[in-house]
């Protein structure tokens, strides 16, 4: 029984092995695009509900905070899918190994935005900066198993994050500041996927 334990163990390793090695597949452009498709729906919806969002927190934080589940819904749910398809028998393993990575800035932005909605509702307006900038570094964090290019995608919320944050003011609070950023983000992710995949297919 310790002699069989120890070769499951094993193999579990190498599996585990082989997936941390292996450029991950389940992430689907078009449900990128889709997702950067929302996230314009979304501030258009704010300009034409909340002209003010400084005054109607409650209200903004409801819009953004929904975009972004029902994005990760997405997300989630075809990435299921398709590593099954793409990945296989190896597809749970490339899944956890996603989601690990991604998991931690999911959760500082979530822990972000609870403590300064509870304890220091003036500085509110760096919300929009705070959540690209955690963003981008689940993004950075993902480049190990990602193409190469998606680094790129990690600057661009970077950049985008500290200039919300330089705005210095309710204007980071603009429906823009959330909708171009996660519009072209998202975009610029579901466009390197996608090349990145038809170059590895041409060589193939």
């Amino acid at each position: 029984m310790n002699d069989l334990n120890k070769a499951l163990g094993d193999i579990s390793s190498i599996r585990q092995q082989v997936a941390r090695s292996t450029e991950f597949r389940g992430y689907g452009p078009a449900t990128l695009v889709a997702t950067g498709g929302i996230a314009i729906v979304a501030a258009g919806l704010q300009a034409v509900w909340l002209p003010n969002p400084t005054n109607h927190i409650p209200v903004y934080l409801a819009i953004w905070v929904s975009t972004a589940i029902l994005s990760a819904a997405l997300i989630a749910v075809q990435t299921v899918t398709r590593s099954h398809r793409m990945h296989s028998g190896m597809a749970d393993e490339m899944i956890k190994m996603a989601v690990e990575q991604f998991l931690p800035a999911a959760g500082a932005g979530a822990l972000l935005t609870i403590v300064l909605v509870g304890s220091v509702p003036a500085a509110l307006w760096m919300l929009p900066g705070l959540w690209q900038i955690t963003f981008s570094l689940g993004v950075f964090s993902s480049c190990r198993f990602l193409p190469r290019p998606m680094a790129a995608a990690g600057a661009w919320y970077l950049l985008t994050g500290l200039t919300c944050i330089a705005l210095a003011d309710g204007r980071a609070l603009s429906p823009w500041t959330m909708g171009v950023s996660y519009g072209v983000g998202q975009l610029l992710v579901a466009g390197v996927l996608f090349f990145t995949a038809r170059e590895s297919n041409d060589e193939d």
